[in-house]
């Protein structure tokens, strides 16, 4: 079976005037499916970029990128679009909800766009991811209802509710206390033991632990690529969280 994510060569340069600005320099990489890979740097080291590339969100300037065996690298920003709409999750550090509307109606929101038109099966549909992420109670909170690691849970439900092969997380404990950080990396634990296949940009030395593969990126290329026994986060207890 060929890797989910498969890079060759890839350069990715910005023009700012006169001047190109490489972010990329030379990247090949290859991630198989279920694999939970987390990616570390300074600010500027390519991180981001790279994420961008391989969540369809940027193409490369030269190079390959094969996503399940397709070769993204010169698709029309339509069929990029399709493709993250039906094969790739995203988690951001700030929650992007919509501030006056349920966590269903969140979560349904990737199935709209997606052309799913059973109001019903939007309904099951995200019914299910907020169970699978624990928050199946409070499917009707509005954001506002919902602590800062709940409503990153949604976002992560949101990712998760057209079953996606790849879910990228750039930053997505930054926003929150270090207790609920551990929360939302046992989540993703759970999800990569459950066969998703997870890639994470941190700059978080602990948060980068709970990755069983780190990447570590500087001036736009890989410099470290190595696996690790991962630190199991630890989900604190109810007395730890009103300590």
């Amino acid at each position: 079976m060929a890797p989910l994510i498969q890079l060759a060569h890839v350069h990715k340069l910005y023009r700012m005037g006169d001047e190109e600005v490489p972010a990329l320099r030379d990247v090949s990489l290859q991630i198989e499916q279920g694999e939970f890979v987390a990616v570390m740097g300074a600010s500027g080291s390519g991180k981001s970029t790279l994420m961008n590339v391989i969540g369809c969100l940027d193409r490369p300037t030269s190079g390959r990128y094969l996503l399940d065996g397709e070769d993204v690298s010169t698709l029309g920003r339509n069929q990029l679009a399709r493709i993250r709409s039906e094969r790739l999750g995203f988690v951001f550090q700030h929650f992007n909800l919509l501030a006056r509307t349920s966590a269903q109606e969140n979560v349904e929101l990737p199935l709209l766009y997606a052309g799913v038109t059973s109001a019903a099966e939007r309904s099951e549909r995200a019914l299910r991811a907020l169970t699978r992420v624990g928050l199946g109670e409070r499917a009707q909170h509005q954001p506002n209802q919902l602590s800062g690691g709940q409503q990153q849970r949604v976002a992560i439900a949101r990712a998760l509710v057209n079953d996606p092969k790849l879910l990228l997380a750039d930053e997505p404990t930054g926003a929150l206390d270090s207790r609920t950080s551990m929360e939302v990396m046992a989540l993703f634990q759970e999800l990569s033991a459950a066969g998703i296949t997870i890639l994470l940009v941190t700059h978080e030395a602990d948060i980068g632990r709970c990755a069983a593969r780190v990447l570590t990126m500087r001036d736009g290329a890989i410099i470290t690529d190595e696996r690790q026994t991962p630190v199991r986060a630890r989900i604190p207890t109810p007395l730890e969280r009103v300590a």
